[in-house]
């Protein structure tokens, strides 16, 4: 299969088709002033110098019906990496569930000691049609990495845990139930470090976008454009590209830097044993190009089609 089949493959197989619909939202909010604008990872409250971070995630019903126990471990670890994409630590979950509780509940309080967050309350109802799951976390930050800081001549940078493999039938790759309880926990602090360190500017966690949709919606929000390098994406070698770039990780985060961070930046990563690389540069163009060898391809073009709506002119979150 030729790369630019493959491409057009990935880009209608993946999630990115569902982050369109954020477009049917962003025209309601159009209107909406907040200090921080929609469209990050979690949504930003500043209080007394400390950035509040809130994220909520919803799951699809066949995926909870079908690994209950895996949903619920997932309804905390999906937060904090949201969370974590911000620069954040973790302090308080919501939960609300439907049907199979119990497997669910168990699968979040795994994930609750695993990764030391509390569950703190919610809502439970027994009694619906099927089973449904949406967890929120509450967390903070003293400085916020944001997708709406990324600026021309940065470095894009991959991090990906390829310490796992895939939770069939989806393409979770899960590198994360199985894994020392101080792994977990030292590797979703590597972010809050990077922040504030000032080792990134913007960064986002890889969703069911998969990886490329993922840039197109860190893209879109700090309007610009990007070239990377396929081979340069960290990859497990018995992973086809055609369902890598689909694939949903664990621990995956998509960050931008300055030429004088990246060695740094790197080395915080390496020094965990998560593979990362620079994959590429942003650029002010409003196209993604994906490169595979001499070849290019055009993933998407801004100018001719919006993906969520939800791109501003770019954004700086530090604390004073």
């Amino acid at each position: 299969m030729s790369v630019s089949l493959m491409l057009e493959k990935v880009k209608q197989r993946s999630g990115i088709a569902q982050k369109a619909d954020l477009a049917a939202v962003s025209k309601i909010l159009c209107s909406v002033t907040t200090p921080y604008p929609n469209g990050d990872d979690c949504a930003v409250i500043e209080r007394n110098g400390v950035f509040n971070l809130l994220a909520i995630e919803g799951f699809m019903n066949k995926f909870v019906a079908r690994d209950p126990w895996f949903a619920g471990w997932c309804g905390i670890m999906v937060n904090l990496s949201d969370i974590a994409a911000m620069g954040g630590v973790a302090d308080a979950i919501w939960c609300k569930n439907e049907d199979g509780m119990s497997s669910i509940m168990k699968g979040m309080l795994a994930a609750s000691e695993a990764y030391g967050v509390p569950i703190v309350g919610g809502h439970t109802h027994l009694k619906g049609n099927q089973q449904q799951l949406a967890v929120s976390i509450l967390g903070h930050a003293n400085r916020v990495l944001s997708s709406f800081a990324a600026t021309p001549g940065q470095n894009i940078v991959v991090a990906i845990d390829l310490r796992g493999e895939y939770r069939a039938p989806f393409l979770n790759w899960n590198a994360a139930t199985s894994s020392p309880v101080d792994r977990l926990r030292g590797d979703l602090a590597l972010l809050p470090h990077i922040a504030e360190q000032s080792l990134a500017t913007a960064a986002k966690d890889i969703s069911q976008a998969g990886l490329l949709g993922t840039i197109i919606m860190l893209l879109e929000s700090s309007n610009v454009g990007a070239n990377i390098q396929l081979e340069a994406i960290p990859k497990p070698q018995e992973v086809g590209w055609d369902d890598w770039l689909c694939t949903f990780p664990s621990f995956g985060f998509i960050l931008t830097c300055d030429d004088e961070s990246l060695s740094d930046l790197l080395s915080c990563f390496e020094s965990r044993c998560i593979a990362a690389a620079k994959v590429g540069k942003i650029n002010n163009s409003r196209q993604f190009w994906v490169r595979d060898g001499t070849s290019a391809h055009l993933f998407w073009d801004f100018d001719e089609s919006a993906l969520t709506g939800l791109g501003r002119a770019p954004i700086h979150h530090t604390k004073e």
